[in-house]
């Protein structure tokens, strides 16, 4: 990707002094996976942050198996996997009245749950794990500057001025750390600074929002629970006291593992409407140590942080040559552990369309199925994101917690243990509110279902319409529906050669890397034919690997699960894009009129907006 050529800007913008082909605002998950991302294909550029270094509290850290595929694409999944943790650390969700004391309910949670294990191993070769973006960050950010992307710290984006399509975009920064402004041109500014986005403001993009959900009050903790989580292991804890005098700034808290088992975060959620003076340190700590239930545990305050629970998204994500991802587009709070995946994964849909543009192997246009592809995930996102932190108050109803009057709340805290029928009920209500939140902690649906129409996406030849099946169809939160389907994400199955000394590979390992892929199957030949016609068609370095699964074929199909989900004939083809999403199928080489070439060509110039 070449630099953009030096010249002069508008006076009021002043000189150009330092040249880039891309400028990322913000180096939080969206931003710094966009540099790795972007790198991945040759494309270096500067990414900015107003802060002095990668994130210095957890924020995010459920990582799912979507956004863990995505890093897996260019290698990056091992070393984050290196930094997390999974498994019985991540088992269970629990309610209690203190982490010392009595446990209301608790349910499996992130993959742990007997019932669902197979429906995660299924939908992907990856398995979701707890990275905290202090760890995540560090990660990205590592990979993207050792590859020749350049980070500045302490730096302030103030404004740009987007000079047209062949011009670029001049953006104004400050160094923080001198107080001296400078311009960067560069080819494209992507805005990833987060939910109070400059450059989302700035580009006037039109926001949906909601009344919001609150504040709430990050105290992260070093204190050593492990004695406390022997048998009670889980990433996170709803703490409840109803019989007590609820405090203004901590009416109940989510205790959330960050470091098993000696650093947490306190999620303190004030009273609706708290608006009292600035707690002390010291009540903070004591506010800590009434929800650990035992004074006599050594507990110190690291920070404390606020933020709010939102429920906003941009109507569009990009204008011109600037492009917004990440937080700046989707904001909402930390329920089903969407946000730094959707975030990852705005990145690797952007990634490849702006890097297939610069290389000349798409036009220009491919790049408006970005927002048309991602905008409706972010609503999804937002939307699921809030009913899940809504679906809780049934919990908190039937513990006891939304009553103003203690003595109510102390009746209901008792009610819960009481023979008879209104015991009877409550517990039933307690049961039936912890089940629901399946759709938090088991929500493989909102996690893996997403479904794309865009240009980007060849479905002219599909007889029906798209719809999900099976459980999917019932509950599309909770359920994930495999498909070959053009838009649907491409299906996992494993597949080894006849050799003993293969290791299995995954269907997503063998596609994606930067490139287009054709998945077909015995009798499927002409499809490699055509795919070398087609590359030396369209030139420019285009790539489309050809892959024949079956018996005797370069995969075998060990458990017959190809077989299953790939909905088209052993000679049909499944067009897979550099996402790993599928752009098109065959059902079989007939169903091609004019020859397997020509079709193909047609895909994929429709495809690359090359017609």
């Amino acid at each position: 990707m070449a630099a953009v050529a030096n010249g002069h800007v508008d006076s009021h913008m002043g000189e150009v002094t330092i040249q880039t082909d891309v400028l990322i605002i913000g180096a939080g998950p969206a931003g710094a996976s966009l540099a790795c991302f972007l790198v991945s294909y040759g494309i270096k550029g500067t990414i900015i942050s107003r802060a002095s270094g990668t994130a210095d509290t957890p924020r995010a850290h459920i990582t799912n198996m979507a956004a863990l595929e995505c890093l897996r694409d260019i290698g990056l999944d091992k070393d984050c996997i290196q930094v997390s943790t999974k498994g019985e650390c991540m088992m269970h969700t629990r309610w209690c009245y203190s982490m010392a004391g009595d446990e209301f309910a608790r349910v499996y949670s992130w993959g742990n749950d007997p019932a669902r294990k197979g429906d995660y191993e299924i939908a992907s070769p990856c398995e979701p794990c707890d990275i905290p973006q202090t760890l995540l960050e560090p990660v990205l950010i590592k990979h993207a500057t050792n590859n020749g992307f350049k980070c500045r710290w302490d730096t302030s984006f103030i404004s740009f001025q987007d000079l047209g399509e062949s011009k670029g975009v001049v953006t104004r920064l400050r160094d923080d750390l001198h107080g001296r402004e400078y311009v960067v041109h560069s080819k494209y500014l992507f805005g990833a600074d987060g939910a109070r986005s400059r450059v989302v403001e700035q580009l006037g993009l039109p926001l949906s929002s909601k009344p919001g959900g609150g504040l709430a009050i990050n105290v992260l903790v070093k204190t050593d629970l492990s004695h406390l989580i022997k048998h009670r292991k889980g990433n996170l804890h709803w703490v409840m006291q109803p019989d007590r005098p609820l405090s203004g700034f901590g009416q109940m808290a989510i205790v959330r593992m960050v470091k098993p088992w000696y650093e947490w975060m306190f999620i303190l959620l004030p009273t609706p409407g708290w608006a009292g003076p600035e707690p002390s340190k010291e009540q903070y700590l004591q506010q800590v140590k009434t929800f650990v239930g035992d004074d006599s545990i050594p507990a110190e305050i690291i920070s404390v942080s606020r933020w709010n629970i939102n429920e906003i998204v941009a109507e569009q994500y990009s204008h011109g040559n600037v492009f917004c991802l990440g937080d700046a587009v989707h904001r909402h709070p930390p329920f089903n552990g969407l946000g730094s995946n959707t975030c990852i994964q705005d990145a690797f849909n952007l990634a490849w369309k702006i890097a297939y543009v610069e290389s000349g192997k798409a036009h220009r246009s491919l790049l408006t199925s970005y927002g048309s592809e991602r905008q409706p995930v972010g609503r999804a996102v937002i939307t699921r994101a809030n009913d899940g932190f809504r679906e809780h108050a049934l919990i908190w109803e039937a513990i006891g917690m939304l009553s103003e009057d203690i003595s109510d709340r102390m009746a209901i805290l008792e009610e819960l243990q009481s023979p008879g029928e209104a015991g009877k009920k409550r517990r039933a209500a307690l049961q039936a509110a912890t089940l629901n939140t399946c759709h938090e902690f088991h929500g493989l649906g909102i996690e893996m279902n997403q479904f794309y129409t865009s240009p980007a996406v060849y479905a002219a030849d599909e007889k029906l319409q798209f719809r999900l099946e099976g459980p999917a169809a019932e509950d599309p939160v909770l359920y994930h529906m495999r498909s070959t389907y053009p838009g649907r994400r491409l299906p996992h199955a494993w597949l080894n050669k006849r050799s003993p000394y293969q290791e299995p590979i995954s269907t997503i390992d063998l596609a994606g890397k930067g490139h287009f892929t054709i998945f077909t199957g015995i009798g499927g030949s002409s499809w490699r034919c055509a795919a070398e016609d087609v590359m030396r068609n369209l030139g420019a370095g285009l790539q489309i690997t050809v892959w024949s699964i079956g018996p005797g074929q370069e995969w075998e199909d060990i458990y017959q699960d190809w077989a299953r989900v790939r909905e088209v004939d052993d000679d049909g083809a499944v067009l897979v894009r550099p996402d790993r999403f599928v752009a098109w199928r065959s059902h079989d080489v007939r169903s091609c009129e004019g020859g397997c070439e020509s079709k193909l060509l047609q895909v994929m110039r429709t495809l690359l907006a090359l017609d």
